[in-house]
């Protein structure tokens, strides 16, 4: 299945959404860790993953809380806790608006240290 998901996530890496590039860029790309980007877990692509602390890191736009998308975000969720991954979930308007407090929490989270 990764093989098919493989071009998909090349293309979700080159086309970020702004919040994304703003996470990337302005903090996970300096943590003292490696942080992976769309990276396939599964029949899924998270938006980062670091794999030394177990941590998936999901940006949630708007799609996220329209529809079905609450009970699939639950059924990501669930695979991926299952196994062993934590998983981080914050919306665009909280990293657009509460940028620090959102790098914060992922130090908090994850017990990395800047």
């Amino acid at each position: 299945m990764s093989n098919r998901l493989r071009p998909n996530a090349r293309d979700l890496r080159k086309e970020m959404t702004r919040e994304e590039r703003r996470l990337w860029y302005d903090f996970l790309k300096g943590l003292p860790v490696t942080v992976h980007r769309q990276k396939i877990i599964g029949p899924y692509i998270v938006d980062f993953y670091i794999a030394s602390v177990k941590t998936v890191i999901e940006l949630d736009g708007s799609q996220h809380y329209l529809d079905d998308g609450p009970e699939q975000d639950a059924r990501r969720d669930a695979y991926l806790r299952e196994r062993g991954l934590r998983v981080l979930r914050y919306s665009n308007r909280d990293v657009n608006q509460n940028f620090a407090a959102v790098c914060q929490d992922i130090c908090n989270q994850t017990g990395i240290l800047l």
